[in-house]
Parts: structure tokens; sequence; C-alpha cells
């Protein structure tokens, strides 16, 4: 089950009841891997009213609890780690949004601010910090949200980020943001613990990451630590077109899985068991 926010934590960011008894619901019915719903690392970064944190110690009690309740029904459980970035809104945070650039994003609503390099070291440690309470709290893994417009996808574009500095330019240095927080999320999950990450594999807008160039970042993800390569859409690829088709992004977890040895998961209204199964028949993608 992919991670799909549900706005029911509280104002805090903290786990609800109803957190416990819809992610329990569907561990029941047979889910095998749940992928907890966008989890802030940093106050700073959240997006919405509702959606769950994990920037803070007292968070974890919470997390614990959803966790055993999900575990009780024999599903692993791990929780999709991510920063707003320059899609953070001032009406949420209190703060001018930042970013790797001063662009606004397709849906954005204010011209965010760069970040300095020592806020992007800083937001590195609050990604490793976040890994830390999810161990602590029980979780099988992270997954590191690289997709949709928020941070770590926003360094990797080239829509988004113009920087002239170490971290920004070329992909090499577009992916040096992504590369700090993956080393330092990977310390923190030690040994024998597959990191996930939810990769942005078209920007699907001028300018922006291609598909191409795609394909050479999961190859990089991978020589530096993931483990599992969650594909979806990028900057402009998550609401700014209408995909009606089955497995939508599909083809873009195919020509990923076709540069990779990891394993790969394709999304995008897959609604038909005949055709989850015939994908992975097919070898077009590891999961669903």
């Amino acid at each position: 089950m992919p991670p799909m926010a549900t706005g029911m934590a509280t104002e805090d960011g903290e786990v609800t009841d109803r957190h416990i008894k819809h992610y329990t619901t569907r561990a029941r019915g047979g889910v095998g891997l749940i992928i907890i719903e966008h989890t802030y690392v940093s106050e700073d970064g959240k997006l919405s009213r509702g959606q769950m944190g994990l920037y803070d110690d007292r968070l974890i009690p919470g997390l614990k609890r959803l966790v055993e309740a999900i575990h009780a029904e024999g599903t692993k459980v791990i929780i999709q780690l991510t920063h707003g970035g320059a899609k953070a809104p001032r009406s949420i945070t209190g703060k001018q949004p930042s970013g790797p650039w001063n662009t606004i994003l397709p849906n954005g609503s204010e011209v965010p601010r760069p970040l300095t390099i020592p806020e992007i070291k800083t937001i590195v440690v609050r990604f490793g910090n976040a890994t830390y309470r999810a161990v602590e709290a029980g979780f099988d893994s992270v997954e590191l949200h690289g997709a949709h417009g928020f941070l770590l996808c926003q360094f990797l574009s080239p829509y988004a980020n113009q920087r002239n500095d170490e971290y920004g330019g070329n992909l090499a240095k577009r992916l040096m943001f992504p590369t700090e927080v993956i080393r330092e999320v990977k310390a923190r999950l030690g040994e024998n613990v597959p990191l996930f990450y939810r990769f942005g594999a078209d920007d699907m807008l001028e300018g922006g990451l291609t598909r191409q160039e795609a394909k050479l970042a999961a190859q990089h993800l991978e020589q530096v630590g993931v483990d599992v390569i969650d594909v979806s859409g990028g900057v402009g690829g998550d609401g700014q077109r209408s995909f009606t088709e089955q497995g939508y992004f599909v083809p873009l977890a195919e020509g990923i899985k076709e540069v990779v040895k990891v394993p790969v998961i394709g999304v995008g209204n897959i609604s038909e068991p005949e055709y989850a199964d015939r994908i992975i028949r097919e070898r077009k993608v590891d999961m669903v």
C-alpha cells in the first residue's frame, strides 16, 4: 500500500486513533507492506494541516502504538519521510517557503527563498534524526520522498534548482543533497535494513528532469545506498495532468528497472488485480 495522505493527524502531527483504525483495517485485508503517508521531518517543511510529523521525540510513542497495531496483523510497515521545501506554504509554517532556488513550482503560491548551505546541512541532519525516531518507534524501514515536487525532488530538478554552487548545475551537483540525505539516513537505519526511495522519474514540464536523465540519477541512487526504488512522477507529474489509464506511471518504472538491479515499485491507478499480476509476471516491475 503506497503512502497516501489522510489528513488525520493532530495540529502537531501526532498519530490519532483514526490512523490506527485506517491502517490496521488495510493490514487485516492482506496488504503485505504498508508505506505510511508522507511525514514531515522539520516544522518548516510541513505541507498541510493534518499531516503526520516526525520532527520531535515526543511523537515517537504515538507512532510506536501505530506500528505495533499494524505488526499485530502480520504486516510490515515503513514510513515515508519528507520536507515540503518550496511547496511548504506560509499559511501552514508561518514562514516564507524555502527551496533550492527562487523558482515557483507548479501549484506554488509564493516565491521561495534559496536555502543557504548551512540550512541544507541542517535539513540533512533532520532527515537523519527523523530516521532515528522511526527506528525507535519500531518501523521496519523508511522511504525518502524524492517525488511530487518535495525538497529532494526539487534539488534534482533542473527546473526547480538553478543554483550555481555545489548543490546545483549539472546532474552530479543536483544529486548532492539527495546523496547526503541517503547517507545520513542509511547510517541511522543500521545494517541490513533496506532503504526505500520514492523517485520522480519525469518532471513532465519544459526544463525539468527528463526520463533519460532520470535513468542516470536512478543508477546513482542505487550506488549510494537506495535498496528499493518506488517510481512516480516528479515536480510536475503529481497533479499537473489528468491521468486515467491503468498503471499510468508503470512505463516510467519499467524504464528505471532496465538500468538498476534493485527492486522497482510500479504505481498509478493500478486497480485491477489481473493487471497487477501481469506486470509482475512480465517483469516490468517487482512490486505494485
